[in-house]
């Protein structure tokens, strides 16, 4: 029996994790977290009978205590109440919060020997200086769950360092591939939210749309696998049926095919080293016989290369890029700003931010509320 904590269970990547363990009985969750998802968490709770939750909204705290005050169930709350149950003792823990907030508890997880199924790509992004450092004292797995990075490590796996020419990221390009930059400008919010491939949490699908999810995976794979930058290639691949790429020095190339389901990296994570059946649908090559590629704008989409100067860079940039965007994003979905207002705001935070080469966490806390307090007085004054 392997004993599983979630974080995130109420979003996208945690109820698919979810519809896993329902048809896996070697499976037992722990731990169960969201944010503010009050019915569902206790709908999930009633069904998988995990021994802590948390939520990160004190208001609701009060919800859970009363429905579950004749079971032996311990209620946590607040980000306080996150980090303290990232510290439960379990086989895995699967970290599926979106955003900063996914940062600490990783760090956490993997300090206490927790194998990790990565699905929150910030935790690298903002301290995967911090994390390979930990993995250096430890015996803790990082098994990535973003279908890309999963893609690279399973090609990866049984293969030597030393015979990578270059990892190649795939993207699908998002909703904007094909529109013209000069409307850009035009773009509504109900346009950036419809992705023509991935069922996705909103977040993540605007960063889709701004192609800034591709900066970060690019970032990500650089900590994770420990290749330089040059050895890291970006491809836009509009099908999104290949997942990601190896090319080896002998001119071999591995590829991870698969339709465009979160349910096979996730379920991959699970039970990783080994593989379980699923009820994924098999992939029909004649179906789809047609795979086309491109190389990403970098005109129509900055993003990519806001990452790119932010991983050259290092250290505190990295911060700044991510929590400028988590927050431009927030403030687009809440049509404060517009579209192109994303990456013009987050090269400013880039351009008037005070580096520091490789920031402790105190540090990384410190420059997350710079960037908050700037970025939010940028807003005020547009």
């Amino acid at each position: 029996m392997k004993l599983i904590g979630i974080l995130g269970s109420t979003g996208s990547i945690g109820n698919q994790a979810l519809d896993i363990v329902r048809l896996n009985k070697n499976y037992q969750i722990e731990y169960l977290s969201c944010f503010s998802q009050v019915d569902e968490i206790i709908c999930q709770t009633k069904e998988f009978h995990p021994k802590k939750i948390c939520i990160i909204d004190r208001s609701k705290e009060s919800i859970l205590v009363d429905t579950f005050k004749n079971e032996n169930i311990e209620i946590l709350s607040g980000f306080e109440g996150l980090i303290e149950i990232s510290k439960t003792n379990v086989d895995f823990m699967l970290n599926a919060i979106v955003g900063a907030d996914g940062m600490k508890p990783s760090i956490i997880a993997l300090e206490n020997n927790i194998d990790l199924a990565l699905a929150n790509k910030e935790s690298m992004v903002m301290a995967g200086w911090i994390i390979k450092e930990i993995q250096k004292k430890n015996e803790s797995k990082i098994i990535p769950v973003d279908s890309e990075h999963s893609a690279i490590f399973q090609c990866l796996t049984g293969e030597s360092k030393e015979d990578i020419k270059r990892i190649i990221l795939t993207g699908s390009g998002g909703p904007f591939r094909e529109r013209q930059i000069d409307t850009f400008h035009d773009i509504k919010l109900s346009e950036a939210l419809n992705h023509p491939n991935w069922d996705m949490g909103s977040k993540i699908t605007i960063d889709s749309a701004t192609m800034m999810n591709k900066g970060l995976e690019y970032i990500e794979a650089y900590w994770l696998f420990g290749l330089p930058q040059n050895k890291i290639d970006i491809i836009i691949h509009p099908q999104s049926i290949i997942h990601s790429m190896v090319e080896f020095i002998d001119g071999s190339i591995k590829a991870q095919l698969s339709k465009p389901d979160m349910k096979g990296p996730i379920q991959y994570a699970l039970s990783y080293p080994e593989r379980i059946s699923s009820e994924i649908e098999s992939f029909n090559f004649i179906e789809n016989n047609v795979l086309s590629f491109e190389s990403p704008d970098l005109d129509k989409f900055p993003c990519i290369r806001l990452a790119k100067d932010a991983l050259a860079s290092g250290g505190s940039h990295q911060v700044v890029l991510n929590v400028a965007n988590d927050l431009t994003v927030a403030k687009f979905l809440n049509q404060e700003i517009s579209f192109n207002d994303i990456p013009v705001i987050i090269e400013d935070c880039l351009s008037c931010h005070s580096f520091i080469e490789s920031p402790t966490l105190d540090e990384i806390d410190e420059i997350s509320d710079w960037t908050k307090e700037y970025l939010n007085k940028k807003v005020s004054n547009v």
